[in-house]
């Protein structure tokens, strides 16, 4: 019986601290923290439409400068390449360039060959003897060079023959390459060679 009554009892003080919880008040709402002097302080909106409202200031309008015109880019025309002529030697070629004066620049003679000859014999002149010939034949020989003959008759015997071209291009390089090696060769044209001409090689305006 003493069991049964404390149970009893418990379930007594449960309900009444149940019913004292949901009857009590409400807390109050925690205080607003504290604001800065100088803060404005937020108005509702029956707040506002109690109190006059400031006429808005005054737009004040800045004048924008107009964009500047845009650069306009001068094109300078490039000169164009000219050649002048044909002139019968370097000199006329010469005084042509001086007589343009400042309408042309960078003026370069330049020389055409004839076109007449029906081949180029490259060659070195003849040696006081046959064993001179000879000699200077094993020395082209040592230096790398091919293509030679040592001549046995006519105006140019005991010379050494080094090449016969069709044309004048291929000749003079094989004339350039032996005279670096150190060997005096020369060209001669068979048959009429014809007259070189001069060109003189310009830039100027156009027009």
């Amino acid at each position: 019986m003493l069991i049964r009554a404390l149970i009893v009892l418990l379930i007594a003080l449960n309900l009444g601290a149940a019913a004292w919880w949901i009857s009590r008040p409400a807390p109050p709402p925690p205080p607003l923290p504290a604001m800065p002097q100088d803060a404005a302080r937020l108005q509702l909106l029956s707040e506002a439409a109690s109190t006059s409202v400031a006429p808005p200031a005054p737009l004040v309008t800045t004048p924008v400068a107009a964009p500047a015109e845009p650069a306009v880019a001068v094109v300078v025309p490039s000169p164009q390449c000219f050649s002048l002529g044909p002139f019968a030697d370097a000199v006329a070629a010469n005084a042509a360039a001086t007589r343009l004066g400042k309408l042309a620049t960078r003026p370069h003679p330049r020389e055409v060959p004839g076109k007449n000859a029906s081949g180029y014999n490259v060659y070195l002149p003849p040696s006081a003897d046959r064993d001179a010939a000879q000699a200077v034949a094993q020395r082209i020989g040592a230096a790398g060079f091919d293509d030679y003959l040592v001549i046995n008759s006519g105006e140019l015997a005991n010379g050494i023959a080094l090449g016969r071209y069709r044309s004048r291009e291929s000749a003079e390089r094989r004339l350039s390459s032996l005279q670096a090696g150190g060997f005096p060769a020369q060209l001669q044209a068979i048959g009429d060679e014809g007259a070189a001409q001069w060109w003189l090689d310009l830039a100027a305006a156009n027009g």
